[in-house]
């Protein structure tokens, strides 16, 4: 009876968790930004919408590769009073980074085996310090979260098939809807694995451990040894053993490589435009340093610079390495899932950076010489994405650290004064990820604080149609490009 009131108390928890996260996306954006129109929102996705339809828009291809969910998200938008159109966007897409965050904590179970931890990781795309400046809050920039979700839906091993088309379908948006969720795709490899052969991230070894430890207490009684097995047996089982449960990934691969190709035909046939010249690699990496890794802890990314021009690379360098040691370490003991998760996010993250660096900006900023003018260069968008995936591996490698089974284990596994140093580094590494969901709670300087506010425009819109029938269109202000708006969506 108490195991049935606990797992009907995991859908609430869940939904719960999603709320919150929202609900914080929201608070941390201001009244200013969240009323305000960014970028292909009120641009190339508005505009496409009342050119093309509600149909027509959705793979229809923008910079080298198409859009899914963002035009669902005009799409809606659209169809509801020009007057709320910003807000309806903010909120959506706040709505759907709360999703996320409940799908990561869903997915993760497997690897993160402790709630409190796997809460931990499932904020990092809400508390990340330099979310709010650009990508938080608007539907241009929600492909950046899909790189967040996609490495734990690909690795999952789902319980049943509804969970698997239903993961299918999420998928499928994701992929659609970011063409660097390809880097990912090894990991589908995970969703096929046998759980008779180190399935479910602890999910057989818990069983078998449930089994013998109930057989080793019944001393010789035949009954207790058989009752020991039988929910060891069903225990190891109900996490994901059953014979052909490997299939269920199925409807996963299909969605992912269906999506991959979509995304490749797109880019071949309607190719971005670039920049020419490529970064140099010691700047690649230094740029990682003072952007990605330095923009975790703290959203004033110009204070790295600052600090490195004024004391040397080391203030970048020492916590950079700490941060370094705990990766390796939680590779050196966890268990295999757990290493592949971590290699496969950090790696994430660096080629996130490095290919959004080749996408966006040619031979780029020479990071690896910093000088003090360059404190003031703005964050970029795929720093934030980059510094998401970093803390979300960070996180998996300080719960695996956290997780005394994987330091008991036999086979030369390090233990003693390496588990305490361990353990006190992930407590570290946990502690600044808690540290910004606390201190950045109150909305922060972002690229729309000065607006323009959407709805205030809409009085003197209408008034210019109506003193003008045959006008048709007119423009609204948006950040930083202007906006179609038809007269006929102002009279709905």
């Amino acid at each position: 009876m108490e195991r049935a009131r606990g797992a009907a108390g995991v859908p609430l928890g869940v939904v719960l968790l999603g709320v919150l996260a929202t609900a914080l996306a929201w608070a941390r954006l201001g009244p200013v930004p969240r009323s305000t129109v960014w970028a292909e929102d009120g641009g190339v996705f508005l505009r496409e919408r009342i050119a093309l339809g509600p149909l027509d828009t959705l793979l229809h291809p923008y910079a080298g590769y198409v859009h899914l969910v963002p035009r669902l998200v005009v799409d809606l938008g659209y169809a509801l009073p020009v007057t709320r159109y910003a807000q309806v966007l903010s909120a959506t897409s706040c709505l759907l980074v709360g999703l996320v965050a409940a799908l990561v904590f869903v997915l993760s179970r497997d690897v993160v085996r402790s709630w409190p931890l796997r809460v931990v990781l499932a904020a990092v795309p809400v508390v990340l310090p330099l979310a709010p400046y650009e990508i938080s809050g608007n539907a241009a920039n929600l492909h950046w979260y899909a790189l967040v979700l996609v490495p734990w839906a690909f690795a999952h091993r789902s319980r049943t098939w509804w969970g698997a088309v239903g993961l299918g379908v999420v998928v499928a948006c994701a992929v659609l809807t970011e063409p660097l969720t390809v880097l990912f795709l090894p990991l589908l490899l995970l969703g096929w694995r046998d759980g008779r052969h180190g399935g479910a991230a602890g999910g057989t070894a818990r069983g078998t451990a449930h089994g013998a430890a109930a057989r080793g207490t019944a001393h010789g009684a035949a009954r207790d040894t058989a009752g020991g097995t039988a929910r060891g047996t069903a225990s190891g089982t109900s996490r994901g053993t059953a014979p052909g449960g490997g299939l269920r990934a199925l409807p996963v691969t299909v969605a992912a490589l269906a999506g991959a190709v979509v995304q490749l035909v797109t880019t071949l046939t309607h190719p971005r435009p670039t920049v020419s010249g490529a970064p140099a690699f010691r700047d690649v990496v230094a740029g990682y340093l003072l952007r990605p890794v330095a923009g975790s802890w703290n959203p004033d990314v110009g204070a790295a610079v600052t600090a490195v021009v004024a004391h040397g690379w080391a203030v970048v360098l020492v916590p950079a390495g700490l941060l370094l040691v705990v990766l390796v370490a939680a590779v050196v003991v966890g268990p295999w899932h757990a290493r592949w998760m971590v290699v496969a996010l950090v790696l994430g993250s660096g080629a996130v950076w490095w290919a959004a660096l080749v996408a966006n900006g040619g031979a780029g900023i020479p990071w690896a010489h910093p000088v003090a003018a360059m404190a003031a260069l703005p964050p970029q968008r795929y720093a934030a994405a980059a510094g998401m995936l970093l803390v979300s591996g960070a996180v998996v490698a300080a719960a695996t650290l956290l997780d005394p089974d994987h330091w008991s284990r036999p086979a030369g596994r390090p233990g003693g004064t390496a588990r305490l140093l361990g353990s006190v580094a992930a407590c570290c590494v946990v502690a600044a990820v808690v540290t910004s969901a606390v201190f950045v709670v109150a909305p922060g300087e972002t690229r729309r604080s000065a607006g323009p506010v959407w709805a205030a425009q809409v009085p003197a819109a209408v008034e210019a149609c109506h003193a003008d029938p045959s006008l048709g269109v007119v423009r609204f202000r948006s950040a930083p490009w202007s906006s179609p708006v038809p007269c006929s969506w102002l009279e709905r």
